[in-house]
């Protein structure tokens, strides 16, 4: 593929996700109000049409025919109000409607992964006729007789024979694609088009819109329309060969008429070469061409104002930003420097510092865009699991505007997905009844929030469900073997800790979806790949909360150089809780000689950060270094460094990828950085040094 369709590939997917998405937000709402209102019916036809159009184009038949079919099910809808449709039917078009959705994304989905689209979907087109025929038949669930269908032929047949004889009135015999279906109400709809145009048509068989009949004499004998002058027809055939599914049209006209074209034929043979054409689907592009250019008219306004830039172009932005960073540090702490009074340089370096702060805020917020994408999609996973564990839950969402870097969004969706359909499997009790002898509303709810804090958002998946049972925890972890310590001295914190544990589950069976606790492992896992941290907390009846902490960004971080031995080291500013110094007698001893240290009325471990690296060092006792304490998380200790450089900020950089067979991710070390004096940096990550330090945890 060149670089040319790599592009319009983009660019179709991300118009056709971004329009599946505001479909998916149409039905929600729709579905909450038990209607659809005019609004709601126009934005789904619009959204189908679009997608139509666009997949037309890029020649993707399945996902054309898709939304072909339901376009064609709103413009019946349209044409004849919500309101004629029973509660019954009604609910079974908010199903057929999410399922068409889920057809959709199964299909970009494919795209995305390179894989070959779905070649027949007649079962679903079948599923939309089966229903049209219903909700068309409702105001005449009488089949037409044999009479009446003999009757509507000699009509078809008079209609197309007994043309006036004064040179006045024309005919248009319109034929649809072969297969295609429901010529009754595609003729119908062909007719709604027209009459925008031309107010008196007249049209045989007259009753396409109640009589599924007509069907069979549309495709024996062609549609006709009937126009008074061959003007009025000349003005209607551009919104007949742009109209999905016409195969060929024949203009039919009175002797002296068709007498008075043949002359004019002579003359200017090439005008009237296109008064007789087969029309193929490919016509629509005109169509298509009118539809772009009237939605680039409409935009026109914003265009200036907003546009697309792929994310590999602000990746690359990115870089150059941490680069420039780097100069900039390698500039103003040049060695040659040291030691002399350069007020203008230093006035100088001091601006220079403030515009690249100011440009690093700047990139990193046109990286940033709002969690609303990845929780509105919650919404449609709470709808269809409420319906399947016959559970009514409402899922509330705060903060849906907060803003995270694109690549976080991207790495979040899973993670909540998954803690969403925990707490609607097995959070929310299995029926209103135990809710209500429980003291609660017989609804459940789910709240997904998210919020800023300093550097870092804050995503909370909260349920008012049944809770964690401590003690089923305990007991399920005693028999897998996963306890390192006796029951009795397991905190509240620590027993909720193990529902993270690889593997771990409190539930008996399995079911249609994830337990409680099945693959927690892996939701902490993906978090902390973008350097966050995943906490529960949770009461005995009253419910679960999941809180992530994830950073805003991963590529700059405001970090305290530190040194131990020849080696530099960064800690993330935002990992850090206070740094001191200490006496010996502060010094305490466990039972298994581990150095702990008192701090606000707790006790953590020390780790030597020389030891577990094995660096040398002259500074070896504790009370001639520096300790600093860190937390992430559920996790608090102290390390103890030789000293303090100061704080910088430091642009991230990758480990080589040769590092990765030695699980050098693994040892505590998150990447590296580039000081300003060209030395590296080794940048710790605090979560994973814990767990490398276990002989130093508790």
């Amino acid at each position: 593929m060149d670089n040319g369709m790599e592009n319009m590939l983009d660019m179709y997917l991300f118009e056709t996700n971004s329009l599946l998405e505001q479909l998916d937000e149409v039905l929600l709402d729709a579905e909450k109000a038990d209607t659809f209102t005019t609004d709601n019916v126009n934005e789904i036809f619009r959204i189908m049409h679009t997608i139509k159009g666009s997949s037309a184009m890029m020649e993707f038949s399945s996902l054309m025919t898709i939304a072909h079919r339901i376009e064609d099910l709103f413009f019946f809808i349209r044409e004849n109000t919500i309101d004629s449709i029973d509660e019954e039917h009604k609910r079974e078009l908010f199903d057929l409607m999410f399922f068409s959705t889920d057809m959709l994304r199964a299909e970009v989905e494919k795209l995305e992964n390179n894989e070959p689209l779905t070649s027949n979907v007649d079962s679903f087109v079948e599923k939309v006729n089966s229903f049209l025929n219903k909700i068309s038949n409702k105001t005449d669930d009488t089949t037409t007789s044999d009479d009446k269908k003999a009757e509507n032929d000699e009509k078809t047949e008079n209609s197309a024979v007994n043309l006036p004889e004064d040179g006045s009135g024309a005919f248009l015999k319109v034929t649809f694609d072969e297969g295609c279906g429901m010529e009754n109400l595609r003729a119908f709809m062909l007719v709604t088009a027209v009459k925008d145009i031309y107010e008196n048509l007249t049209f045989y068989p007259p009753d396409v819109e109640t009589n599924p009949e007509t069907s069979s004499i549309i495709i024996e004998k062609g549609f006709l329309l009937g126009f008074d002058t061959k003007e009025t027809l000349d003005a209607a055939l551009n919104t007949v060969q742009s109209s999905g599914n016409v195969q060929s049209y024949e203009v039919l006209m009175p002797p002296h008429v068709e007498k008075k074209e043949k002359e004019v034929a002579t003359k200017e043979k090439k005008e009237t070469d296109t008064q007789n054409v087969s029309v193929t689907p490919k016509v629509q592009a005109p169509a298509q061409q009118s539809s772009n250019a009237n939605a680039m008219q409409h935009i026109g306004a914003n265009k200036q104002s907003l546009i697309s830039v792929n994310l590999s172009k602000l990746d690359k932005l990115m870089d150059l930003m941490g680069e420039l960073v780097i100069t900039e540090s390698m500039v103003t702490s040049s060695p040659e420097l040291q030691g002399l009074k350069l007020d203008s340089f230093t006035k100088s370096a001091r601006q220079l510092k403030k515009l690249t702060g100011d440009l690093q805020d700047t990139v990193m917020s046109i990286r940033m865009i709002p969690v609303a994408g990845a929780f509105q999609k919650m919404n449609r996973i709470v709808r269809d699991m409420s319906k399947s564990l016959n559970k009514d839950v409402r899922l509330t969402i705060i903060g849906e505007d907060t803003e995270v870097d694109k690549t976080i969004v991207d790495s979040i969706g899973d993670p909540i997905m998954h803690m969403v359909r925990n707490s609607m499997d097995h959070g929310i009790e299995k029926t209103a009844e135990e809710r209500v002898l429980a003291g609660k509303k017989a609804q459940g709810e789910i709240i997904l929030s998210a919020e800023h804090t300093g550097n870092e958002v804050i995503i909370t998946i909260q349920d008012d469900g049944q809770g964690a049972d401590p003690a089923k925890i305990l007991e399920k972890a005693r028999r897998n073997g996963i306890l390192t310590k006796p029951e009795s001295e397991y905190s509240q914190k620590e027993v909720l800790a193990l529902l993270m544990a690889p593997g771990f589950s409190t539930n008996e069976q399995v079911t249609e979806y994830s337990g409680r606790g099945v693959g927690m492992d892996v939701v902490k896992k993906n978090i902390e790949k973008i350097a966050g941290t995943v906490t529960i907390t949770s009461e005995l009846g009253k419910g679960m909360c999941t809180t992530m902490r994830i950073p805003l960004t991963m590529s700059i971080v405001d970090g305290m150089e530190v040194s131990v031995g020849k080696s530099i080291f960064t800690i993330p500013i935002s990992n850090i809780q206070q740094s001191f110094k200490i006496m010996p007698e502060e010094i305490i001893y466990d039972a298994q000689g581990q150095e702990i240290v008192k701090r606000m009325d707790n006790f953590y471990p020390i780790i030597r950060v020389h030891r577990l690296y094995n660096i040398d060092t002259e500074i070896t006792n504790l009370e001639d270094g520096i300790i600093i304490w860190v937390g992430e998380g559920d996790k608090s200790y102290c390390l103890f460094v030789d000293e303090l450089i100061g704080e910088q900020q430091v642009v991230v950089k990758p480990l080589p990828s040769y590092l990765n067979s030695y699980n050098i991710k693994q040892s505590g070390i998150a990447g590296c950085t580039i000081l300003g004096d060209g030395n590296i940096s080794i940048i710790l990550d605090i979560t994973t040094l814990h767990h490398t330090a276990n002989d130093y945890a508790y």
